[in-house]
């Protein structure tokens, strides 16, 4: 699945990386604990979260993501999306709650 068909099945708006969004991803994780994608993620290409600051986008980093997912509609402050384009991440925001995000990606085809 492209980034762009993310954008699609969760209705995103995409605050930075949108020249990224032909970049293929393959799985999801949906987490509000950066310790757990840490300790329990692997080759995970979009993370679904709805903390929103710095630390995300360094976990994501480390992990190797390649889209960062904001749910519940929040919005993170401009040095987080700042960061996350600085690091090659693509950053979304979706209305829809992380239980719902992760179901509609799942039925989509990423795991």
């Amino acid at each position: 699945m492209k980034l762009s068909d993310v954008r699609e099945i969760l209705s995103a708006s995409v605050m930075c990386g949108e020249e990224r969004l032909s970049e293929e991803v393959l799985s999801v994780c949906g987490s509000d604990l950066m310790s757990d994608v840490l300790a329990f993620v692997k080759d995970q290409s979009v993370l679904l979260t709805g903390l929103m600051n710095q630390q995300v986008v360094r976990t994501a980093e480390m992990m190797d993501m390649k889209c960062i997912v904001f749910v519940r509609g929040k919005t993170p402050e401009p040095d987080v999306v700042t960061l996350a384009n600085q690091r090659g991440l693509t950053v979304m925001s979706t209305m829809h709650r992380m239980y719902e995000a992760c179901g509609r990606l799942y039925s989509g085809g990423l795991v």
